[in-house]
């Protein structure tokens, strides 16, 4: 059977609005849509407290309602998570589009990962942090929202069903390709064969370098100073074939580029370590190899799988309070003396009031003998966070920070960028998958439940935490940004950040350079917030990559931590900047000596 052609057309709530016409603009014949990162269940629980009929991604109905009709002339079928915490609800506002529109698509939806009423029955037991081990009870708050990461299988039965649309709540992001990928190919969920975990895991990493659209092509790509057309970069393409291998490429007509690098970038993106565990299988991505196959294709093999854990992973949201912020405004001389007056205002405004968290973060550093004067700027940013809403509102908050005008120091000016918001808490942690009810609903309210994977293995956890090695003697060298000779990629999960690293160049010194080079100490002493932290460390051999999880740097999360980075987007490119001992001879062979 030839291999199927899947199109990704989002990688999160408000990509672009016109992806999903992106995504069609050449032959496909599955279009894919992943539209919950962790922070839009924030939003989307908030939506749904205000409106129960809410709670879906409205953005993709949107996009849906304009691309209806090329959809039917391309005769694709289309597969998204937008259904958020309202799958039904997103269902019957695709059908009322298609009838609209008068056609004839057959839509259904997923359903099964919304468990919050048993969790609030205490129906799965004692139930514990995924990465501190605390139990439930003790978090103090009331969850809101609970929903489990399915896996594809409800996919698949819902296109075998028939079914043009499909729409799910709360799945795994790869889940949506690889359950594609078993319809089209007739995969069966009771074959437990080695082919058939090793293929199933292909599919699933090469979803897993899709499913965030354009980051695949160049998007967030620390080389994309090299991608022709970045400012109009297209959505991604898996074509995946019997056997769980792939190619990754693009439309001819699209922006960007898919090579090694952008592909590597995105296999090491938001992944715990050489296991990249799903509901359906566990993938083990140690031996995985990236191959140019020609210009935008990329060859994805060397994946291997094993039967999955018996437990999924379980988001829960609550209300967490409120959140307030003002930017404030130093320019020029005595930066060190302006943040400390600051501070002591800060502290003196907040000292009687009930906060949950209080941060005064500086960003950006003036430049010597500033062009202009905004080149002379540095933001202050001060946040906090509440249960009681007047805590951090106008009057006690606010109002008081902004009236520094005349107390404060020299050429002091702020913004107010939130006042009261409202913050939603996130609580991961595990359930066993054979307590959900997974099943697909059909367009006339038939339920076909969905029979998941019989066999499992418990998770014995990622491997050992591998040292860095002795390099190779680096001759002269020079400190020089670390990011001159090695690109990198970062993600979050929760409050852990990772990132990779891979060489710039394909030399076989500047991998064991960089091998010897991004240690857990060298991490530790480059990245402060990461000093006491805990790192794993792992290499990918096949990629030249190095690969590191730092835990707990980003708090509790990206939903409610108050940093002005929430998700670590940028801790990649802040320690490339850092400084290293760079050998010369790499730094002339990527041209930077």
């Amino acid at each position: 059977m030839t291999a199927v052609r899947i199109a990704n057309c989002a990688g999160w709530l408000w990509d672009r609005f016109s992806g999903l016409r992106d995504a069609l603009a050449g032959p496909v014949d599955v279009v894919t849509g992943d539209y919950l990162a962790e922070p839009t269940l924030r939003q989307l629980a908030l939506e749904k407290q205000k409106n129960p009929d809410a709670g879906y991604a409205r953005s993709f109905l949107a996009q849906f309602t304009d691309a209806v009709d090329l959809i039917v002339q391309r005769r694709a079928r289309l597969v998204v998570d937008a259904g958020g915490l309202n799958p039904a609800g997103l269902a019957a506002g695709c059908r009322r589009v298609v009838a609209d529109a008068g056609h004839d698509l057959v839509v259904a939806h997923v359903e099964g990962d919304d468990v919050l009423t048993g969790v609030r029955e205490g129906a799965f037991g004692g139930l514990e942090h995924l990465d501190d081990g605390r139990p439930l009870g003790d978090w103090g708050h009331e969850p809101g929202t609970a929903n489990a990461y399915l896996g594809g299988w409800g996919i698949t039965a819902a296109l075998a069903a028939g079914a043009d649309v499909v729409i799910t709540g709360r799945v795994t992001d790869a889940s949506l390709t690889s359950g594609v990928a078993a319809w089209w190919h007739g995969w069966s969920v009771e074959d437990t064969s080695q082919e058939a975990w090793d293929r199933l895991a292909g599919a699933v990493a090469a979803a897993h370098v899709i499913e965030c659209g354009p980051q695949a092509t160049g998007g967030n790509f620390s080389g994309f100073t090299t991608v022709p057309r970045v400012d109009d970069l297209g959505y991604p393409i898996a074509e995946i074939a019997d056997d769980g291998t792939a190619v990754i490429t693009k439309h001819d007509v699209a922006g960007g580029m898919v090579t090694t690098d952008t592909v590597t970038a995105q296999l090491l993106y938001e992944i715990q370590g050489p296991t990249y565990l799903n509901p359906d299988v566990t993938v083990d991505l140690s031996e995985v190899v990236v191959t140019q196959e020609g210009p935008d294709r990329v060859a994805l093999t060397g994946v291997r799988g094993s039967p999955p854990s018996p437990t999924t992973k379980l988001a829960i949201t609550a209300p967490g309070g409120f959140e307030s912020s003002v930017s404030f405004y130093a320019t020029g001389l005595d930066l060190e003396a302006k943040a400390d007056l600051l501070r002591t205002h800060v502290g003196r405004i907040t000292a009687g009031l009930e906060l949950s968290l209080l941060r005064v973060d500086r960003i950006g550093a003036p430049v010597e003998d500033p062009p202009d004067q905004w080149a002379a700027a540095q933001q202050i940013l001060v946040t906090a966070q509440a249960g009681d809403r007047s805590q951090v509102g106008a009057e006690r908050f606010i109002a008081p920070l902004t009236g520094l005008f005349l107390p404060g120091y020299p050429g002091l000016y702020v913004n107010p960028l939130k006042v009261a918001n409202p913050v939603v808490e996130y609580w991961p942690t595990l359930v066993p998958t054979d307590a959900l009810a997974h099943s697909v609903v059909l367009a006339d309210g038939a339920r076909v439940p969905v029979k998941d994977t019989p066999v499992r293995a418990p998770f014995g956890g990622q491997p050992p935490t591998v040292p860095a090695p002795d390099g190779p003697d680096p001759g002269e060298t020079t400190r020089a940004p670390l990011g001159l000779v090695a690109h990198g990629r970062c993600g979050d999960k929760g409050g852990n950040s990772n990132v990779g690293f891979w060489p710039i160049g394909s030399s076989d010194e500047a991998w064991e350079w960089l091998r010897a080079t991004v240690g857990v100490e060298r991490i530790r002493a480059l990245y402060p917030e990461a000093a006491d932290a805990v790192v794993e460390r792992h290499e990918f051999p096949g990629l030249r990559a190095v690969h590191l999880v730092i835990h707990g740097v980003l708090g509790k999360g990206a939903s409610s931590n108050g940093r002005p980075d929430i998700a670590g987007k940028a801790v990649a490119e802040f320690l490339r900047a850092r400084h290293v001992d760079v050998p010369v001879r790499l730094l002339r062979e990527v041209g930077r000596g």
